[in-house]
């Protein structure tokens, strides 16, 4: 069980060095130490109203996220995954506003720890979600949006070579300010001719 009575069943993803899985509450002083010791890395790029606070970090707070995560995933409209690494929390990775009928897409936000960013942590764990989202879900398309002056966030999807769709103008209102931005996007046919390609690239075991 989660936070509140929430009947809790996790999802695993395996990449090649990293592992995905529903959070709970036994995760939150992993998350708590990542969150306070990068908090100047992530505050500045999360969405957040000039009338609002940043995200809470009390325990109380995360239970609840961890409930409302299991509750979307229950409905179908989303998934939040937390990010592992050598057994340690690195960050976490949302498939979020899932919508059926005939859109079928959804959208990828994440966030990493600074101390491991770089290391194709997050490239991976995208591919990794892709393969979720088109060939369990069946979902047709998926997209990210990035702040363009936000160069860690962008490497992401230029690993992977997204698809770049243009700029969209104050699209988000981030650390109380309404931003650009810049628009990435793959569909279902584009991930079938590209699966090959990333899953090797990405998550298969590589010879030495």
């Amino acid at each position: 069980m989660t936070a509140r009575g929430t009947l809790y069943s996790p999802v695993t993803l395996h990449g090649r060095r990293v592992v995905l899985r529903t959070l709970n509450e036994q995760d939150y002083d992993g998350w708590l130490e990542v969150r306070t010791r990068c908090h100047d890395w992530l505050v500045k790029w999360e969405p957040r109203s000039a009338h609002s606070s940043h995200l809470a970090e009390d325990q109380r707070s995360f239970e609840s996220r961890c409930a409302l995560r299991e509750r979307e995933r229950q409905l179908g409209s989303g998934y939040g995954f937390g990010i592992f690494y050598d057994n340690r929390f690195v960050g976490e990775l949302t498939l979020s506003s899932i919508q059926r009928g005939p859109l079928q897409s959804a959208f990828i936000g994440y966030w990493i720890d600074e101390a491991v960013a770089g290391r194709g942590l997050m490239p991976e764990s995208v591919v990794v979600v892709l393969q979720f989202a088109f060939d369990t879900l069946r979902l047709h398309r998926i997209e990210i949006n990035i702040i363009p002056r936000n160069r860690a966030s962008r490497r992401v999807v230029e690993k992977l070579d997204l698809r770049f769709e243009g700029v969209a103008e104050r699209y988000l209102e981030i650390d109380g300010a309404w931003e650009d931005h810049g628009r990435y996007a793959i569909t279902a046919e584009e991930w079938a001719d590209r699966a090959p390609q990333l899953v090797a690239d990405w998550l298969l075991p590589r010879a030495d």
